[in-house]
This record gives C-alpha cells, sequence and structure tokens, in this order.
C-alpha cells in the first residue's frame, strides 16, 4: 500500500480550508466554523482512535473489547440526541436513542461474528470493532434522522393529532403516518448508498481494501455483507427508536404530550 506524508494530508486539509474561505465568503461565517471544527475533530478523533485500536489489537482480552464498544453506543446514543432540532425531555432524549443503538446494532454484530465471520476468538478486536463501529455509525444517522422527522411532524402537526384522538382514535392509529414516514427518513440514506453502489459509488470499506491490495472480487464480497448488515442495523434501530418515540409521546390516557418535548439550542 503507498504510504501518505504529512504533506499529502496537509494538502487534502487545504482544500477544506480553501472550502472554509469560500462559505465566509458568501456570508456562511458559522457554517464554516463547523466545518472547521468537524475537521479538526476528524483528525484529532482518529489519530485516538488509532492508538486505541493498537492496544486492543494487541490486547485481544473481551473486557476492553466490551469496553469499547459500550463507550461507542454511548457516545453514539448523545449524538443521537444532539442531532434533533426537538428532542424528548429527560433521559428519554439520550436513553431511547441509546437503546435503540445497542439492541440492533449489538445484535447484528453478534450475529455476524458468531455465524458469519466465525472469527476465533468471536471478541476478536480486529473483527469486532470495526463491524460494529460500521454497523453503529450507519445506525446512528439513521435513527437520528428518523426521531428529528417523528418529533418535528408531531409538533408541526398537533392540531391534526388532536382532532384525530377527539373522533376517537388510538394513538398508534393517530400517528401511523407520521411514524412510517419517520422511518422513511431513516432509512433513505442507506437506500440509497445500496442502490448508488457500485454504479456511482464505490463504497468506503471495498476502495480501502483495494487500496491495500486485496483482489477486487474478495473486496467485493465484504462490501456486500457490510450493506446487508448496515440496512439490518439501521431498519432495525429506526424501527425501535420510532416505536420507543411514537409511544412517548402519548400519555396512558392517550393524550398527545407535546410538552415532553424540548428545542435543542444549537
Amino acid at each position: 500500500m503507498i504510504e501518505l506524508s504529512w504533506l499529502d494530508l496537509s494538502l487534502a486539509a487545504g482544500l477544506v480550508l480553501l472550502l472554509a474561505g469560500l462559505l465566509i465568503h458568501i456570508g456562511l461565517d458559522k457554517l464554516s466554523l463547523r466545518l472547521i471544527i468537524a475537521g479538526l475533530r476528524t483528525t484529532v478523533q482518529l489519530f485516538l482512535i488509532a492508538w486505541v485500536l493498537k492496544f486492543l489489537f494487541a490486547q485481544d482480552h473481551p473486557f476492553w473489547v466490551s469496553l469499547m464498544a459500550l463507550s461507542m453506543c454511548l457516545i453514539a446514543g448523545y449524538e443521537v440526541m444532539s442531532r434533533q432540532q426537538r428532542r424528548f425531555t429527560g433521559w428519554w432524549g439520550f436513553g431511547m436513542g441509546s437503546a435503540a443503538i445497542f439492541v440492533s446494532s449489538f445484535l447484528v454484530t453478534l450475529f455476524t461474528l458468531l455465524v458469519l465471520i466465525q472469527a476465533d476468538p468471536w471478541y476478536r478486536a480486529q473483527y469486532a470493532i470495526p463491524l460494529l463501529g460500521m454497523v453503529m455509525g450507519n445506525t446512528m444517522n439513521g435513527i437520528s434522522l428518523s426521531l428529528d422527522r417523528l418529533t418535528q411532524s408531531a409538533w408541526q402537526q398537533r392540531a391534526s393529532l388532536e382532532a384525530r384522538l377527539m373522533l376517537g382514535y388510538g394513538w398508534s392509529e393517530t400517528i401511523a403516518e407520521i411514524r412510517r414516514d419517520s422511518v422513511r427518513t431513516g432509512l433513505v440514506p442507506i437506500l440509497n448508498a445500496m442502490a448508488a453502489a457500485g454504479i456511482i459509488t464505490l463504497p468506503g470499506m471495498m476502495t480501502g481494501q483495494i487500496l491495500a491490495g486485496s483482489p477486487p472480487l474478495e473486496a467485493v464480497k465484504y462490501q456486500i455483507l457490510i450493506m446487508f448488515l448496515v440496512a439490518a442495523g439501521t431498519g432495525f434501530g429506526t424501527l425501535i427508536a420510532v416505536s420507543l418515540g411514537a409511544r412517548h409521546l402519548f400519555d396512558q390516557r392517550e393524550r398527545l404530550c407535546l410538552q415532553r418535548l424540548e428545542e435543542a439550542r444549537h
């Protein structure tokens, strides 16, 4: 594999800085600042994870792998909550996303490690952490988009929802259409990625393996596996999160409780 120099990375960073300058020029100062901060976070976080993975690969102990996986889940749960315009108050905002990510991502990854890849041992960090990271990252995006759509739609259509309740509809029927739209929104990114794979784009894992010297056919098989796992994890996670969120918008007497939402301060 061709090694990258610090100069190569600096030139790539220069493109991001050029974009930031153009954003400032057209009056998008805040967006430019967010882009620069995101670039710095990416750099720092990826270099830190490189050291963490080096340690995990050397230890290959279930305790450290489990600790890493749990940390990833908690951080993903926070990111889900922080990306919503209107989020659930209290621990619901954090717990809902974290629970959905935990159930869907962990089950899909465990199934892959135990049944499909059959790594020995099954918790081998070289396989467990990258697989979990790819599934969890995409699941996080799907859950974040679906919950944002759910809460925003419920807030905007509150009059219509209350009218349905007054007509005798149950909470599930009242919010059924919004729930379906929310699930659809959460699945759009992965559906687009699957539809475009191999025709418009070469997915990241496949590209990385090819650049590292793997045979294209072997890289394609791994990429197909990852695509299916990501689709399943995102779908299950989105369904769980939207179901929990939709139910929490109503109390035990099936009254709409939008006071359980708060507007995020970005």
